[in-house]
């Protein structure tokens, strides 16, 4: 028997050479009323975790814009576009990694006010993050902070020795790139929207004749 044989069983790669990634997905919608559940359900289903979701108005009069985080394969995630590209209240749904998009995050911090008053360290790495003090008490500061995961969690780990108090970070807002929108399109649909015209009925006219009969 030779024991320096090679098993030839092809061998699955790690989780991480899988073709996961980590997308921002970014729904329009007219009504977002039941919404999020349907959402929700939708990826419970598949077994994803949603990372991140925010929601907000859009440019648009009545169109709402959802945002979404989360890791999975682009195969999974077109197929959640088109299936909530299905749903009545959807008006258009994008997918990005976040080389296409523009984002971020803000931070809140809160840190004991006696440090920052002794600590001249604590006062230049607040400066140096672009923190900005929000609430000042006598008790504790609030800073805040915008930017990337990266940014916002080295100076978490920088605060930390310094008796941190508390830590918030928001859901991701984003902006895609290369994308127009949705606003070019929505006045599209409602130059073309045929039930804006007027209807046309050549029995119109002849109504109280009718009704007479």
């Amino acid at each position: 028997m030779n024991t320096n044989s090679q098993n030839n069983t092809p061998q699955m790669p790690p989780l991480g050479d899988r073709g996961l990634q980590e997308f921002t997905l970014t729904i329009y919608t007219e009504n977002h009323v039941g919404l999020i559940n349907k959402i929700c359900i939708m990826f419970s289903r598949r077994k994803i975790n949603i990372e991140s979701l925010n929601t907000s108005p859009s440019e648009i009069d009545n169109i709402y814009r959802f945002t979404l985080v989360f890791t999975t394969e682009e195969s999974v995630v077109q197929n959640i576009v088109r299936q909530l590209e299905k749903l009545i209240d959807v008006f258009k749904v994008y997918y990005n990694t976040n080389d296409e998009i523009i984002w971020q995050q803000m931070a809140l911090y809160k840190v004991p006010t006696q440090v920052i008053m002794k600590e001249v360290k604590v006062e230049r790495l607040l400066r140096e993050f672009g923190a900005k003090a929000v609430v000042i008490r006598e008790d504790y500061t609030v800073f805040e902070t915008t930017g990337q995961d990266d940014e916002i969690n080295r100076l978490l780990k920088k605060l930390e020795p310094y008796g941190l108090i508390e830590f918030v970070r928001s859901s991701r807002i984003a902006i895609i790139k290369s994308s127009e929108g949705v606003h070019k399109k929505v006045l599209e649909m409602e130059k073309n929207d045929p039930t804006k015209d007027p209807i046309n009925n050549e029995f119109l006219s002849l109504k109280s004749m009718i009704f007479e009969m």
